[in-house]
């Protein structure tokens, strides 16, 4: 039996450009568009020409791609206006697009109240933008606006957008939950509806979070009709994000109800992109990946607990849903006090580390990990401090650097800054196989950044390795609470850290009564582990 064509239109570079901070260059979407490419999307929305200079220009040429369309978005013309002298709509036909989406609101009650005009001069509007495209000989769609809530108040007005759109020549006429607000249940309904009057090869859907249900709504859209699926990366989007397509790919390929009913533009092998592409944007966006995002991310397919562990090493399948190979992620077992030698042996595997489970060096492991997370150390989110700790018990570790002292001051004088907090740290180092030691200072807002900047700022032989490290995410917990009150208490620290040449991240921990403590045992543990996997000479 053949498969019916899905079509993957995605609006990370023009809606996912709409959520709260994100503001991406030039360059930035070039290289997005590029990653977008590679994974086999079919439509790349790349923005609004006319409407900001970074879109205006990105327009002027079509950027070189392998097969995905070059695709606008604009509004359509004015009422009261003519194609011909409407200067938005010109920009857009103007543009070196391969395809063009025009917005048109679908909802009675949006084109009374935001427009300000009858419905039958919107319906016009339409008719005749659509036309106009068609007539430069590029591919029409029209993303009918608030259609869900407009289909609820007046039927038959959004279906009259919609069927205008279509019989105007759109060859997509895409179903907009603009607010985010409609269910499942409702999109399945309301789509099957509208697939009696405008075919479901010509439909599309656009749908939004705000309940936590736009892959849910877009899944029920397909089941319905609809072939065309707009979405964004990473679920990026104004409000609470759109409908996220590192999850609805994966679906739609990987499982059985999807994947033999429809085909995409996405092959398997593509599909081992898509773990990639997620981090790309998150590197644009100078974002930590969501460790907890299905599919490709950190913890997608972690395993913590002991007897799943066992479980998974005789039959991957007993606890994980697809590869985790299959869509470029990778499968971890979290070493903690939860767990055993299994989880400890897979790990050890994963480092290239002895791992026999009757190795006495491996026990005993285990049994400084248990002693060492009842003092307050986790690994689970610390990866790199726990390789550093297996590599000493069970290999070794090469003796890079030590360090002889640090001092840290902190200064309130309202004179020096903004804040009126200063902070300064003298840290001195001694570099294996050289005589004399390194002094540095750093100044800082607090004491761990200027303690952070000063041992970063001269590590001799070594500093090429640090470079381009730096530190992205600071997080500090309070263990225990004391008759004193918690001041001196119990103090995790976490320190994530990010090699901006090569994008990788890793974290390390550090547990101390003093958070200054804590927090230096994690930053030595991060410029260790960074030379360890660079292999910088000792001595």
């Amino acid at each position: 039996m053949s498969k019916e064509r899905l079509y993957l239109f995605d609006t990370t570079l023009r809606d996912g450009a709409q959520t709260t901070g994100v503001d991406f260059s030039l360059e930035d979407k070039r290289r997005l568009m590029r990653v977008l490419d590679d994974l086999g999307v079919d439509y790349i929305e790349g923005g609004y020409p006319g409407a900001n200079a970074t879109d205006t220009e990105l327009f002027t040429s079509r950027p070189d791609l392998k097969s995905a369309r070059f695709t606008a978005f604009g509004m359509t013309k004015r009422a009261g206006r003519s194609v011909s002298n409407d200067p938005g709509l010109q920009a857009i036909l103007q543009s070196a697009a391969d395809s063009i989406c025009l917005v048109a609101k679908s909802s009675d009650y949006q084109v009374r109240v935001a427009l300000g005009i009858s419905k039958e001069e919107n319906l016009d509007s339409v008719k005749q933008s659509v036309r106009a495209v068609v007539e430069t000989q590029r591919e029409a769609m029209i993303d009918c606006e608030h259609f869900f809530d407009g289909y609820k108040s007046n039927r038959e007005y959004a279906l009259a957008v919609a069927r205008t759109a279509f019989d105007a020549g759109a060859r997509w006429v895409v179903l907009c939950d603009t607010n985010g607000g409609t269910l499942p249940h409702e999109i399945e309904r309301i789509v099957s509806d509208v697939a009696k009057h405008v075919p479901g090869a010509n439909l599309g859907i656009h749908t939004h979070n705000d309940t936590e249900n736009a892959v849910a709504n877009t899944l029920m859209a397909v089941r319905a009709g609809c072939r065309q699926i707009q979405g964004t990366l990473n679920g990026l989007g104004e409000r609470c994000g759109n409908a996220n397509l590192t999850s609805i790919i994966p679906t739609l390929l990987l499982k059985s109800e999807f994947a033999d009913a429809f085909a995409t533009s996405v092959t398997p092998e593509k599909l081992r992109t898509l773990t990639h592409a997620s981090r790309v944007l998150d590197e644009v966006l100078n974002e930590a990946p969501d460790r907890h995002a299905p599919y490709v991310g950190e913890s997608a397919f972690a395993t913590k607990a002991g007897i799943h562990a066992s479980a998974l090493i005789k039959a991957p399948e007993t606890y994980e849903h697809v590869p985790p190979e299959s869509v470029g992620n990778e499968r971890r077992i979290l070493v903690s006090k939860q767990g055993g030698r299994s989880s400890l042996t897979v790990a050890l595997e994963r480092f290239g580390l002895p791992s026999d489970k009757d190795d006495a060096r491996v026990q005993a492991l285990l049994d400084e990990i248990k002693a060492r997370e009842d003092q307050g150390y986790s690994y689970e989110a610390a990866e790199a401090s726990f390789e550093l700790l297996a590599r000493r018990s069970l290999a070794s570790v090469p003796r890079f650097f030590s360090v002889d002292s640090f001092r840290v001051t902190v200064e309130r004088n309202r004179a020096l800054n903004g804040s009126g907090t200063h902070a300064q740290a003298v840290v001195t180092v001694s570099i294996a196989g050289e005589r004399d030691p390194l002094v540095s200072v750093g100044e800082g807002n607090g004491p761990v950044n200027a303690l952070d900047k000063a041992l970063r700022s001269d590590l001799g032989r070594h500093q090429k390795h640090i470079d381009h490290v730096e530190l992205v995410d600071y997080k500090v917990r309070i263990l225990t609470q004391t008759q004193s009150g918690g001041t001196d208490a119990v103090t995790r620290v976490l320190v994530e850290s990010h090699d901006t040449e090569t994008g990788e991240r890793w974290t390390t921990v550090g547990v101390s009564t003093n958070i200054i403590d804590a927090s230096f045992e994690a930053l030595l543990d991060s410029i260790n582990y960074k030379l360890l996997k660079d292999d910088a000479r000792a001595a």
